[in-house]
C-alpha cells in the first residue's frame, strides 16, 4: 500500500483549498484605492483570488455627477458592496458593483461618509 497513508492527507488538503477558494470568490475580495482629491472620484480596484491573469479596474469621473451610491452588507456585515450612480447626458449610468469586503469597517465607513458629504453639497 504505497502513499495510502497519505490519501487522507491528500483529500484533507484539497478539502481545505476548495473551501478557501470558495469563500473567497463568493465574498469577493478586491484591493481597492480610493481618492476624491482634485474634484474627482476615483475608484481603482482589482480581485485578491482569480486563476489567470488578473484585472485591474478602474472608474473615474467628477464629483458633481454622482447621482447616488449604493452601499448593500450582508452577512451580518462581513460582506459589503458598493455600486455607484451617476449622471450623464443621457440620463442616469451605473457603474458595475464593486466588493468593499476587503475592507475593514473603519475604511468602509470612511468611504460611505465622503460619498454621502459629496451627494449633500
Amino acid at each position: 500500500m504505497f502513499l495510502t497513508d497519505y490519501t487522507i492527507y491528500g483529500i484533507a488538503c484539497v478539502g481545505v483549498f476548495s473551501l478557501w477558494f470558495l469563500y473567497f470568490h463568493v465574498a469577493d475580495y478586491q484591493f481597492i484605492e480610493f481618492s476624491d482629491e482634485n474634484g474627482k472620484i476615483i475608484l481603482r480596484y482589482f480581485k485578491a483570488v482569480k486563476f489567470g491573469k488578473g484585472q485591474f479596474s478602474s472608474i473615474e469621473f467628477p464629483q458633481h455627477l454622482l447621482q447616488e451610491a449604493y452601499f448593500q452588507n450582508s452577512m451580518f456585515g462581513k460582506l459589503s458592496d458598493l455600486t455607484l450612480l451617476v449622471k450623464t447626458k443621457r440620463g442616469v449610468a451605473e457603474y458595475p458593483t464593486v466588493s468593499l469586503s476587503a475592507l475593514n469597517l473603519n475604511d468602509r465607513r470612511r468611504i460611505q461618509i465622503v460619498l454621502n458629504d459629496i451627494l449633500d453639497n
